[in-house]
């Protein structure tokens, strides 16, 4: 993968604090089966990133749908952009297909293809715009079991506690912090 030499990876798994106002969410990321899309989730929580981000987009009806954050500008449309650089990091969709050894890059999967990662009720998955490489910083968690999504947005976690504390977060709710508890040396970064 030349091509995204330039990105942060995570090899293996870690572990993420998600201090909200009513508690905290505790989410398992998955590098062995999304490295580049949990390494770029890894370094914008070691950076600090999302501290005081808002969720900007929260679906319950007609169904329970997602709650996505992550935009810096809180409207979703904003992304990370390196502060030494200037420059905005996107990161390309990348999804394991199940029982493959390598995830697909650049494309959503055939519709007779099933993901590794699936979106079961509390998926961690990146949005993006219609473009299958533009995902940044902004992030969704699933609140039911939304399983048209597979193969077309990259699952890269799930939360392991804390989704009843989810499941109440409404629009413009903040994001007090979030931590790397578990698997920060598993980051790797890229070389300069």
């Amino acid at each position: 993968m030349p091509t995204y030499a330039n990105l942060p990876r995570l090899k293996g798994t870690a572990t993420v604090e998600m201090t909200l106002s009513s508690g905290t969410v505790v989410m398992n990321i998955d590098g062995e089966s999304a490295p580049i899309t949990a390494g770029n989730f890894i370094d914008l929580v070691r950076r600090g990133f999302y501290d005081g981000l808002t969720f900007h987009r929260v679906v319950k009806q007609p169904n329970p749908f997602v709650v996505q954050g992550g935009d810096p500008l809180g409207n979703g449309t904003g992304g990370f952009s390196d502060p030494q650089t200037s420059v905005k990091r996107t990161i390309p969709l990348e999804i394991l297909p199940a029982g493959a050894d390598t995830p697909v890059y650049g494309k959503t999967l055939a519709p007779t293809q099933t993901p590794k990662l699936r979106h079961d009720r509390g998926a961690v998955a990146m949005a993006r715009s219609q473009m299958p490489d533009s995902a940044s910083s902004q992030f969704y968690i699933a609140l039911d079991n939304i399983y048209f999504l597979d193969g077309s947005y990259a699952v890269f976690g799930y939360v392991q506690s804390g989704m009843e504390l989810v499941d109440k977060i409404k629009q413009g709710d903040r994001i007090v912090s979030m931590k790397v508890i578990k698997g920060l040396d598993s980051l790797e970064q890229p070389k300069a």
